[in-house]
């Protein structure tokens, strides 16, 4: 985690040292020294990071590297704040008060001077630690060894007894039926999970299974482990090997290099059939290391089995077509159940008082085995205790995990996982600690909070967005964080943290000054912390000096009408803050304060209800994002124009009356001149109906846009619009809705469009559909409402080739509609709503291979079943909202004469929209008695799908 630290910091210097104008000659000298050692200190760093949680004298080492990058960061940013050019202003007078501000804050320079002095003389003695460090073996060639040797005995996996576990039966037969089938070439099936999941728990079962034993007679458990060495992992193989085959290790074997260690394995191997096991496996190139040792013997049926909690590694493993991924998940809720009262109960039943505390406490733990056995046998051990010291435990899982020496195995584990992480990705995962427990969290919404904090290195012919997205993956491919909200189009919207791996990540980020949480009246935190999230109300944060703050993150309960005011909560001021979220907060006017944090990188004012923007925030010369969504801003001020480093303007709401309105999207006024924010990558929504079609044209001056949203689209600007979309070549995501819902939208005129397009959602009147769009090979995602087209539309989409998201409202003014053979490849979901003269639909067998999903509402003349629906054999669910009576009867169950076309579907359902909700009507896939019971559940779907139709980009 230094090591994050130091390489920022390090990045920031050299952007200081290139400022002749800023930097005094004499601080310029003391910073070079301060690069030059720090340069020095970073690559011991990285041995020293993954050291310090066992060696006490070098933690505090670390901790001194920590403290002076930050005290470092502190003061240039300090420096930067005095001297920061003025805003604004005639040329005369703008040049007179900077030097007016030079003269006055000469003694500050000579203060900051002095402050940069004391930190090389820190520096310095830091750097006599390191020296005296390497003495002591650290970075040699022994203290290499002593690494391995730690990480080693972390590595080997903890592994629970086969009694402990429950659940486990079903995945034992699987993999042994795998083992045992009759494929005759070499195999390979990797076992993923996060840690503490039972991985090597399960493989273990299966390996010793007699068997698997009889099957293979030659086979061989080796532990990777992150510090591995090629030529040991080989070695370790070949005297395994022996000792199965029972014949003594050649002499040889100790002193062979790599290659004729791969041989002698090749040897041993090629005419048997084996079974090796490869636990623990961190890093590709362990595979790779070995794999060509592995002969593919293809007339014997070998297999190899591998555990790993990194997803990227499962799959490069497993590249051949009889290769297999199995995905290990977390227990079910009630196999969870059984296996903590085994532990907390000695396998008796949970006292009745004590059930609704223990289920809490077991959802912390999220169907992890090794937490569950873990935190169970803790509770054991207070089985004499009241409710109310359960009651207690339950609210302190965090702390217990750092004091309990029972649960250290289960902190190591669970630590593993983040020790492995590369340093860019460690300040990334920390930062995971500031969301409240099980909260979903945006990935977009990550992605900027890290580019803002400086997380994010630059990568060339990449955005920091992209770069930032490929941390993100880097997270969920190690298990560290979980998918919770996907689109059609297979695009993670959201994730979440284990619970146990948040505790693990507010305890780092506590231990490092990273960052706290309060949630409490009266909580305490430190004044080095260098982030703070502020849980449930504002109210909680005592004023404390927070001269060192970089970002204040505030999360309020749903619906509290508590008012904030950043001035009374914090009366000395942020001067430093670069993330200011107050998303929700109950804030009506823009604070004043705001405009006077010169750093500030990331605003959030979403679900606020601010109304008006002031000029003065022109003075945020540093902002990348502004997030006024679901704010009652309506009109953005002339200054927005100086915010050159804008990279995300949000400013838009919804505000559904029904659930196909259309006047339910609202977005902002925006000055004359916005083409000049050329870093600008989201733009939504833009009122169009302003002038004379200029912010039509000022929109292609922003070729770095990836996502435009445009509202009050006027058929007269179209010409002006087609040539702006044109030129955004990087244009990923585009939504246009015209000013009425009869006015047309005239695209027609786009000759080059943008090739990277994924996502079109057009609102408005077509006299035709815009022939481009049959050319867009990436597009996944495409909504269009009020078309009104004459002419079929599925003729220009059907060969889209990565379509997986289509929706229609009144489209269309034909009465049939034809789904052709071999159209819509990939196509996941379609929606067909409000096309008043359709009365049939015919599908050829064939068509929509992959269609999972199908919803058909208020076409009031579609009285049958559409014709082929059976052919969609991948169909999950149909749905069915204020449809004609004839249609849902003749899909009863109980005698619908089209009943065997859905029979194999697993939900089909209808509903009707009365006095403003959804009354589900029917379940048909249910039972009268079922029905009821699943009633509930297919409200909530059907709430979940028009949520889902909200028009986005």
């Amino acid at each position: 985690m230094a090591e994050s630290v130091v390489t920022f910091l390090l990045d920031n210097l050299s952007v200081q040292l290139q400022d002749e104008f800023r930097l005094l000659r004499s601080v310029r000298d003391e910073v070079q020294y301060i690069v030059d050692e720090l340069e020095r200190i970073k690559s011991f760093l990285r041995v020293a990071d993954a050291m310090e949680e066992n060696d006490a004298n070098l933690k505090v080492w670390v901790k001194q590297v920590r403290d002076v990058a930050y005290d470092i960061e502190d003061s240039l940013d300090e420096f930067n704040l005095r001297f920061a050019p003025t805003c604004g202003g005639r040329a005369f007078h703008a040049r007179l008060r900077n030097l007016l501000r030079f003269v006055k804050n000469l003694r500050a320079r000579h203060r900051i001077a002095s402050e940069i002095q004391g930190i090389k003389s820190r520096v310095g003695s830091i750097s006599e630690g390191r020296r005296r460090y390497a003495v002591g073996g650290i970075g040699s060639s022994s203290g290499g060894g002593l690494v391995r040797r730690r990480l080693g005995r972390q590595g080997d996996a903890l592994l629970l007894e086969e009694a402990d576990l429950v659940g486990i039966g079903e995945p034992k037969r699987r993999m042994i039926e795998w083992l045992m089938g009759n494929d005759s070439g070499r195999q390979v099936v990797s076992v993923v999970g996060m840690g503490g999941l039972g991985k090597t728990t399960l493989v273990k079962q299966v390996y010793e299974d007699p068997r698997v034993k009889k099957r293979f007679k030659v086979h061989a458990w080796v532990t990777v482990s992150r510090s591995f060495k090629t030529k040991d992992l080989l070695k370790d193989v070949v005297q395994q090997i022996f000792r199965v085959i029972r014949k003594p290790v050649p002499p040889e074997v100790s002193s062979m290099n790599n290659d004729n260690l791969k041989e002698s394995i090749k040897d041993l191997l090629k005419q048997s059939r084996y079974l090796i096991v490869l636990d623990d496996v961190w890093h590709v190139r362990a595979w790779e290391s070995i794999k060509l040792a592995l002969p593919r013997n293809d007339k014997y049926g070998s297999r190899v089995l591998i555990t790993t909690r990194n997803a990227e590694i499962a799959s490069s493993s497993c590249v051949e077509t009889n290769d297999w991924v199995f995905s290990l998940a977390p227990l079910a809720e009630e196999e969870s159940w059984d296996l903590f009262c085994k532990k907390a109960f000695q396998g008796n039943s949970c006292p009745p008082h004590l059930e609704e505390t223990c289920r809490l406490i077991l959802k912390r733990c999220g169907g992890l085995p090794l937490a569950i056995v873990a935190i169970g046998a803790v509770l054991g051990a207070k089985d004499k205790a009241s409710k109310d010291e359960w009651s207690i435990l339950r609210d302190s899982i965090g702390p217990e995990i750092e004091g309990n020496y029972n649960l250290d195995s289960m902190k190591r584990v669970l630590s593993l996982s983040y020790s492995d992480l590369p340093y860019y990705l460690k300040s990334c995962f920390l930062y995971l600690s500031m969301f409240p427990a099980l909260q979903n969290i945006e990935n977009m919404r990550l992605v900027r909070l890290w580019i803002a904090e400086g997380f994010v290195v630059e990568k060339e012919g990449k955005t920091l967005e992209e770069v930032a997205e490929g941390y993100f993956k880097e997270l969920l491919d190690r298990g560290l964080i979980q998918a919770a909200g996907t689109t059609n189009d297979g695009r993670i919207k959201s994730c979440r943290i284990h619970d146990l791996l948040r505790e693990i990540a507010i305890l780092k980020s506590k231990e490092q000054d990273f960052a706290e949480i309060t949630k409490e009246q009266g909580s305490v935190w430190s004044d080095k912390a260098r982030r703070l999230s502020v849980l449930n109300t504002p109210q909680n944060v005592e004023h404390k000096n927070v001269s060192k703050l970089r970002s204040l993150l505030v999360f309020v309960e749903e619906d509290s009408v508590a008012e904030f005011s950043l001035s009374a909560l914090f009366p000395r001021g942020f001067r430093l803050l670069k993330v200011l979220d107050l998303r929700g907060v109950s804030l009506e006017i823009f604070p004043k304060v705001v405009v006077k944090l010169f750093h500030l990188r990331y605003l959030s004012l979403r679900d606020t209800k601010v109304k008006h923007i002031p000029g003065s925030i022109k003075k945020l010369q540093n902002l990348e994002t502004l997030d006024l969504k679901q704010t009652y801003v309506t009109e953005l001020p002339a200054e927005i124009l100086n915010l050159k480093q804008l990279r995300h303007l949000l400013a838009y709401r919804y505000e559904i009356e029904s659930y196909a309105h259309f006047d339910s999207k609202y977005g902002v006024k925006v000055p004359i001149g916005i083409g000049s924010l050329q870093s600008l990558q989201k733009l939504c929504f833009v009122e169009a109906n302003q002038g004379n079609g200029t912010i039509m044209t000022e929109l292609g001056k922003m070729s770095q846009l990836r996502r435009l949203g445009i509202i009050k689209f006027r058929e007269r600007d179209g010409i002006a619009l087609c040539s702006s979309i044109e030129k955004l070549t990087n244009l990923r995501s585009l939504s246009i809705t015209s000013e009425q819902k009869d006015e047309t939208i005239d695209l027609h005129r786009i000759s080059s469009v943008p090739n990277l397009l994924q996502r079109l959602y057009l609102a408005g009147r077509f006299e035709k559909l815009p022939h481009w769009i049959s050319s867009l090979q990436n597009l996944g995602i495409l909504l269009l409402k009020w078309s009104r087209l004459k002419e079929d539309p599925l003729v220009h989409l059907q060969d889209l080739p990565n379509l997986v998201h289509l929706e229609f409202l009144q489209v269309y003014d034909g009465e049939s509609l034809h789904f052709k053979e071999g159209g819509f490849p990939k196509l996941k979901l379609l929606g067909l709503d409000k096309l008043d003269r359709l009365q049939s639909v015919t599908m050829d067998n064939g068509v929509m291979p992959g269609l999972e999903k199908l919803v058909i509402q208020r076409c009031k003349l579609l009285k049958n079943v559409p014709n082929g629906i059976e052919h969609l054999t991948m169909l999950n669910a149909i749905e069915f909202f204020d449809m004609p009576d004839e249609l849902i009867m003749k899909l009863r169950s109980d005698g619908g004469e089209d009943y065997w076309k859905v029979a194999n579907v697993p939900a089909v359902y209808s509903s009707y929209w009365i006095n403003g909700g959804w009354d589900v009507y029917s379940v048909e896939r249910f039972s009268e008695k079922e029905s009821s019971q699943q009633g509930a559940a297919a409200a909530t779907a059907v709430r979940s799908h028009r949520r889902s139709t909200l028009w986005k980009v």
